[in-house]
């Protein structure tokens, strides 16, 4: 007859595997619902990763600037105070050779000029 210590380490022996198989299977997801949780988060990481793209890309723009020389008339009217008039004229009167010509060719008055200058570049 096997000592009471000996049938306790058996028992737990066997009761340790059927308790492990029992949690995983019980816990487990079904393959629908497995496929709508990893469709979700890969969206998510999508939507995430063209935020970020798309900052950083506004990012490298302002640190440039916008280029006089080439920026299409919606470009130019983002600077603040250029009007329509004025974006106009700057594409009429292409090329610059640096973003200070824009005064010293009466395209826009130095007040505006001084509202636009960090943000604007002339070039080639």
């Amino acid at each position: 007859m096997p000592s009471p210590s000996f049938r306790n380490l058996w028992i737990l022996a066997l009761a340790l595997p059927i308790a492990g198989i029992t949690a995983c299977t019980g816990n487990q997801d079904n393959p629908d619902e497995i496929r709508r949780r990893t469709a979700e988060a890969t969206e998510t990481v999508r939507r995430d990763a063209k935020a970020v793209a798309e900052g950083v890309k506004e990012g490298m723009g302002r640190e440039k600037g916008i280029n006089i020389n080439k920026a299409s008339r919606e470009d130019l009217l983002t600077l603040p105070g250029l009007s329509e008039r004025e974006a106009d004229r700057i594409i009429a009167e292409r090329p610059f050779e640096n973003a200070h010509d824009l005064v010293t060719r009466h395209v826009v008055p130095q007040e505006e000029y001084e509202k636009i200058r960090d943000r604007v570049i002339a070039g080639h």
